[in-house]
């Protein structure tokens, strides 16, 4: 069976329809996400939403609160799982720039990052990415510049 665009990988996946012939260009589920037991909610061209069930005993800081850079990591795999969905054979990406603003503290929350494009070009796309808690509040926000990376320049990527 030929690869399959990662959109249709992770649709296939999300279905319960993914079989052991289906191959995707990208690596799915990556290991970042299956080490910190990060989901894949929902996709769609361009757009993801990713979970992970965060809790002060596992991803706790000092202060006792959950760890940004926990916050951080689920935003950036909601944006580049996103951004994913637009690539094809031969391309890969890279982030450029990310930016978090933090407004509560989580000590015990399924935390829910969606990503989705504020301006997409051929070579530069900037997104947008909310953490919500389980109340539906934000998080924090995540912006963050993605650069598509071609033929020569997306090989080993």
């Amino acid at each position: 069976m030929p690869k399959l665009s990662v959109l249709e990988y992770l649709q296939h996946q999300l279905a319960g329809t993914l079989t052991l012939d289906m191959e995707s260009t990208m690596k799915y589920p990556t290991a970042i996400s299956q080490t910190l037991a990060i989901s894949i909610t929902e996709v769609a061209r361009g757009t993801a939403t990713v979970e992970i069930n965060a809790d002060t005993t596992i991803h706790g800081n000092q202060q006792g609160t959950v760890h940004g850079g926990l916050i951080c990591e689920l935003a950036d795999a909601a944006i580049g799982t996103a951004h994913s969905t637009l690539m094809e054979e031969g391309q890969s990406f890279t982030t450029i720039e990310l930016k978090i603003n933090f407004y509560r503290p989580v000590w015990q929350s399924r935390l829910r990052a969606i990503a989705r494009p504020l301006q997409s070009g051929k070579t530069i796309t900037h997104y947008l990415c909310e953490v919500k808690n389980n109340e539906d509040k934000v998080v924090a926000t995540v912006t963050s510049t993605v650069m598509t990376l071609y033929e020569d320049k997306a090989k080993g990527r």
